[in-house]
Order: structure tokens, then C-alpha cells, then sequence
């Protein structure tokens, strides 16, 4: 008779064991250099729209707005527009998006585009760790506003935000230290923001009878940046969690002119980087990533650099004002 060989149940466990530790081991491996494939890709990305915002510069001796809106009491002659798209749409043509710019018009609301416009996610602003094409819409919301009202007092109103496609970047807005307490000085207002891409007033023009913005007038010009383009922030990854990915106020239609926190944030003291992707949003929406322990930035002369998610409150604020004369080299952060 011949012995039969085979593996006892003690080797069996043994062999399970090991494969259960190398599997461990293997895991958090692989997670890593996905994670690191898609930061890298993250940085790409904006590295991109860094370039497209500065020929952008080049092409029209300024920045673009962030969006086109008044003073809180309207200046005659630029007391129109509000509600038209972000600088988002206006650098489509600097990314190789002619025929999707086409579809947008600058003078016209946001909410009067086609809809298959609004919706339209563009996968440049779109971070790899955060969103994909497919997962890039933000729904319609009833929300209470307070509103300038024509007695020139505000008001609460209930209105309806238009829904479209959102966007994990934002562009740097400032520091928050204009303010936001409903004065004048407010930073959202045309103007009035410290930052790259700011808030604009616009010169209304006469179109088929209705008063429409044609050029802006508050203009970032490079000589405007005085601590210099490689220690000031252009544009960087905004803050979300999970749970608001997607759902207006946190992370709405990046095209719609009239929600400023979906494309443009500030950084400073009471609005720091967030330091976790679950960490509470204050008041006021600033920047933050899903990387681990940093947030990426492109600067204004277009070089990429990640930031720790711990730097202080104050150099923040430093790196998002243009002209503040604190100039923050790379080796202080």
C-alpha cells in the first residue's frame, strides 16, 4: 500500500497566517501609491489651471474675477451683474475647451445657460481622491439669503440655487480680513478682496434693452501682486467632507457667478486649512484636501507646492494676501 501525503490542518493554518500577514503588509502598500497617483494627478491639475489662469494674465493684462459683483451699495454705472458665470468658465479657452466656452455667455445669468451646460463637469477640476466625472453634480437647493434690498438696507429672502457641476478648486479670494459682518468692506464684495482672483465690479452696457456687465474694473494685475507671484497663492484645493461632497453651500456649481464659496475661498486667521477630510467647516469656507496631512496650491508664477495642513493661521494669511508686505518665503511652511 502506498502512504498518502497531504498538509495537516496545523500547516494549513500556518500557510493562512502568512498569507493573512503579507496581505496586511501588501494593502496599505498599495493604497499608498494610489493615493500617491492621484495627488500626483491632483497637482497636475491644477498646475494646468495655474498656466491657463496666466496666459489668461498675458492675454488681457489681468487676472480674471472671480465673479462679477456690486458694491454693497451700487456704484452708478457698475451696479449691475451678480449672477453671471465664475472665472472658472473664463479661462475654458486656456485649457483647450473652445467649444465648450462657446456654449457660455459672460453678460448672461448662470441659471440661463442650457442646463446640459451647467452640468457639464470639466475632469481638469476634478481631483482623482475626491471626484469623478461621473460624480461631479450638485442638486438645486432652497436656501435663506440675506440680500441687499432697494432701500439699501438687507433682508432674508428664500431663493432656489441652481444646481451644475462642481469642482474640487478653488481660487485664492484673500484673507478674511475685510471682513464679513455685512459692511461695506465685506471681502465678497466687488473689490474688495486681498487675493489673486477677487470679486469685480463691471461697466454696464445697454443689450436689447436691459443693462448687462460688459468689462470688469476691479483688475489684479501681476504689478498688484507686491509680495510677489511665488509667495502668494492663485488657486488652491477647497475644503469639503465627505458628507457635503456634492450639496450647496460646501461644495456647489462651480460655473454659478452667484456662489462664491463653489469656486473662491479665503485663508487666514479663523479660517484655517482643515486639518481633517471630517473636520467641522467654520463660518466662513476655506481650503483643505483629502491628502493626507496637506492641501496643494498652485502660486501665481504656476509652481505647485503642498502645504501641512498645520501651518499657522497667521503665515496662511500671509500666502493668500497679495500685498500685505509679509512675504513668506517656501522655507517658512
Amino acid at each position: 500500500m502506498r502512504n498518502k501525503h497531504g498538509f495537516t490542518l496545523v500547516e494549513l493554518l500556518v500557510v493562512i497566517a502568512i498569507i493573512g500577514v503579507l496581505m496586511g503588509l501588501l494593502l496599505p502598500a498599495v493604497q499608498y501609491a494610489r493615493e500617491a497617483s492621484r495627488n500626483s494627478a491632483c497637482r497636475n491639475n491644477l498646475r494646468q489651471i495655474g498656466l491657463a489662469t496666466m496666459n489668461f494674465e498675458s492675454a488681457q493684462k489681468a487676472f480674471p474675477p472671480a465673479r462679477i459683483y456690486q458694491k454693497q451699495i451700487g456704484v452708478p454705472g457698475l451696479d449691475c451683474g451678480g449672477t453671471e458665470p465664475s472665472w472658472m468658465v473664463r479661462i475654458l479657452p486656456y485649457i483647450e475647451q473652445d467649444n465648450f466656452f462657446s456654449q457660455w455667455d459672460l453678460s448672461k445669468p448662470y441659471r440661463d445657460h442650457d442646463p446640459a451646460t451647467t452640468a457639464n463637469p470639466i475632469p481638469l477640476y476634478l481631483c482623482p481622491t475626491r471626484h469623478g466625472v461621473d460624480n461631479a453634480t450638485a442638486p438645486p437647493v432652497d436656501m435663506n439669503v440675506i440680500v441687499r434690498l432697494p432701500c439699501g438696507c438687507h433682508g432674508r429672502i428664500q431663493i432656489t440655487v441652481v444646481g451644475g457641476a462642481t469642482g474640487d478648486y478653488a481660487g485664492n479670494h484673500g484673507d478674511p480680513t475685510p471682513g464679513a459682518t455685512g459692511g461695506p468692506r465685506d471681502y465678497y464684495y466687488g473689490g474688495n478682496g486681498n487675493g489673486i482672483l477677487i470679486s469685480s465690479q463691471a461697466r454696464c452696457v445697454d443689450r436689447n434693452g436691459q443693462r448687462v456687465p460688459g468689462s470688469w474694473v476691479d483688475r489684479v494685475r501681476i504689478s498688484d501682486v507686491r509680495d510677489g507671484l511665488s509667495n502668494t497663492f492663485l488657486a488652491g484645493e477647497l475644503q469639503v467632507r465627505p458628507q457635503d461632497l456634492n450639496q450647496i453651500p460646501f461644495n456647489g456649481p462651480l460655473y454659478n457667478g452667484e456662489d462664491l464659496a463653489a469656486f473662491a475661498r479665503v485663508g487666514g486667521p479663523g479660517v484655517p486649512l482643515s486639518r481633517t477630510i471630517t473636520e467641522e467647516p467654520g463660518p466662513i469656507l476655506g481650503f483643505g484636501s483629502w491628502h493626507p496631512g496637506q492641501c496643494n496650491f498652485v502660486f501665481g508664477d504656476g509652481s505647485v507646492r503642498a502645504i501641512d495642513s498645520l501651518i499657522d493661521t497667521e503665515t496662511l494669511g500671509f500666502l493668500c494676501n497679495r500685498a500685505d508686505g509679509q512675504v513668506i518665503g517656501e522655507g517658512a511652511y
